[in-house]
């Protein structure tokens, strides 16, 4: 297989990646054919994936203008994945162009594009760490050299903790983060759940063994469980609903959307 030019060095062309399904689902273009195919492959059990991840985009988009507006101006953004267009750091510094975004991510690919797509850009930076070391995240210099954790910071944890397994404690993580931010803050979430989605559960639980037989178990987790990952904030209105729900940008009925937009949650919290 032929190694593009912007996929680094050192990694594994042959084994799908999370964040290169990620980019196919929204139409990019730096993915591999392997990526593509287990794609594909999800997409057999759950043909609406490219809605729901387009459903996720224009939530994150919303929360990152609500943060601008509530005074905000740092984000951190934790499992950023692929640059593609709408990206947080281009919505938060077109709202407010003295902005200040920090990625973080664990992927190689998504790590060297995000440097390529920043550069020249001193307002944004990516740094390599892995959500389950939160203390390594908080600890490192691309982002303590950016952000000021002593005043708010809006954290984003889109799409990115259905990924992360109970035995490694996503809430203890959540909760970490949380005490190293500062009043004011912002926690920015979506996850993916079988509440919504408009197949039954034995059909959409295909989508979940594709991702478990690439060893990147998706773990769909319940409105309950899902809210739990707020604790310690108080939830900003309309709470935790389903994507298309929050705040949309024009009045809507559930109706003319497509159905699988409504698949999953999302929710912003503040830390008081």
């Amino acid at each position: 297989m032929e190694r593009p030019a912007w996929a680094p060095q050192g990694i594994d062309i042959s084994v799908p990646s999370v964040s290169r399904m990620y980019d196919f689902y929204l139409g990019g273009s730096h993915n591999f054919e392997v990526d593509r195919e287990a794609a594909r492959k999800a997409m057999e059990f759950l043909p609406g994936l490219p809605k729901i991840m387009q459903a996720n985009r224009a939530f994150m988009r919303r929360a990152v203008r609500h943060a601008v507006d509530s005074g905000i101006d740092q984000f951190l953004d934790i499992g950023s994945g692929i640059p593609t267009f709408g990206n947080v750091h281009e919505v938060a510094q077109a709202a407010d162009p003295g902005a200040k975004v920090a990625y973080v991510d664990h992927d190689p690919v998504a790590v060297a594009h995000s440097q390529a797509v920043l550069e020249g850009n001193d307002r944004a930076v990516i740094a390599a760490a892995d959500l389950r070391r939160p203390k390594e995240i908080l600890a490192n210099p691309e982002i303590t050299g950016l952000l000021d954790l002593d005043r708010p910071v809006a954290l984003l944890l889109v799409a990115v903790l259905h990924f992360i397994e109970d035995a490694d404690d996503p809430r203890g993580a959540v909760a970490e983060l949380r005490e190293a931010l500062a009043p004011g803050s912002l926690i920015v979430l979506t996850h993916a759940s079988y509440e919504g989605i408009p197949l039954p559960k034995e059909e959409a639980a295909g989508t979940v063994g594709v991702y478990k037989n690439i060893r990147n178990p998706l773990i769909m987790r319940s409105h309950e469980e899902v809210s739990q990952f707020f604790e310690g904030y108080e939830m900003v209105e309309p709470g935790l609903v389903s994507m298309p729900e929050w705040r949309p940008d024009t009045p809507h009925s559930p109706e003319q959307e497509d159905p699988y937009a409504f698949s999953g949650f999302g929710g912003v919290g503040r830390k008081a």
